[in-house]
């Protein structure tokens, strides 16, 4: 019997209806308004345009972490706080230009503590120096994470590329970001909305197991006479290495941060978050391949492609104007 005669019309076109939902969501469930569904992020992006794009990246942030341990950990933040604000599009990055740009890197969750823009600038002048044009400023996050994190000593993984950069900034999200002083639930609904479970969840909580915090955003606050951006390690043990040792110090209480701790804590930590704590505790592997495919999933939230967006020639300024 034909499929036509088998199916009626109405059927055939609700089939139809989900292949295409399918295929949407395939390409991106959280995508960025303007962005071409018909293009896919891939580590080989800029074989051709670019080849040695990584290892431009690489040397900048080799001789930065030399002058400053505090490197690696600050610019795998700049990428967690940018894909959380409209996707991973570079908006963090860009400055006040009032009325049109109102810069989310000082927003309160940023500013005076999201640092590392002078690295990206040096990584971008250096880029444009070698591939004029090509290497945009929200790729540049993205390679600078993976690179950050394996020269930490932790895992290494293929980044899909091919982002292109926002024209705009979006301050009431970026007041909405994840919070040290955010309960669990509250953490998980953040994370849920971008497409991201508990595993995602517990896994990129784990990059706090390199770099500092100021003392006001931890469980013990400051000490007697310490200015409150007087910085802590987060993870006392190995603070400049990635390693699975965080896990360990939530299981024993001592994660600086609340937003850490409340992973096992929380009421509802023990029926979510808290067996992934004590598996990833168990198993710095286990934690790594995670982490590695948590990023690569973060990474991919609503990137603009194709015709969409710009390649910023500053990672500080849109195109549009003669700066």
């Amino acid at each position: 019997m034909a499929a036509s005669s088998r199916f009626p019309l109405a059927a055939r076109c609700s089939l139809l209806l989900t292949a295409a939902l399918v295929l949407a969501l395939s390409l991106g469930a959280h995508g960025h308004a303007g962005a071409d569904a018909g293009a896919r992020l891939s580590s080989s992006f800029y074989d051709d345009s670019c080849p040695g794009a990584g290892d431009i990246v690489r040397r900048v942030i080799q001789k930065a972490r030399v002058a400053d341990a505090r490197i690696p950990a600050s610019l795998i933040r700049l990428h967690f706080h940018d894909c959380f604000v409209q996707g991973c599009d570079g908006s963090l990055l860009l400055d006040n230009d009032l009325p049109a740009i109102m810069a989310e890197k000082e927003v309160p969750a940023n500013d005076r503590s999201a640092r590392g823009f002078k690295v990206v600038d040096d990584i971008k002048r250096a880029l444009e120096n070698a591939c004029p044009g090509i290497v945009s400023c929200a790729d540049i996050l993205a390679l600078a994470s993976e690179i950050s994190v394996e020269l930490a000593g932790g895992p290494r993984w293929s980044v899909p590329l091919g982002r292109r950069d926002g024209t705009t900034t979006n301050i009431e999200s970026a007041n909405n970001l994840p919070s040290p002083f955010d309960s669990l639930e509250t953490l998980q609904e953040k994370f849920k909305n971008l497409g991201l479970d508990d595993t995602d969840l517990v896994a990129l909580q784990g990059a706090h197991t390199f770099g500092r915090a100021q003392c006001q955003f931890t469980q013990r606050n400051c000490s007697a006479g310490q200015d409150d951006e007087t910085l802590v390690n987060l993870d006392t043990v190995t603070p400049d290495v990635f390693d699975n040792k965080y896990y360990g110090n939530l299981l024993r209480g001592r994660a600086p941060l609340p937003s850490d701790q409340v992973m096992l804590s929380d009421p509802v930590a023990a029926a979510t978050t808290a067996r992934i704590v004590r598996r990833f505790s168990g198993s710095e592997k286990d934690f790594f391949k995670n982490f590695a495919a948590s990023m690569v999933k973060m990474g991919n939230i609503s990137p603009l492609t194709g015709r969409a967006g710009e390649i910023r020639n500053n990672c500080r300024r849109v195109n549009r104007k003669p700066y």
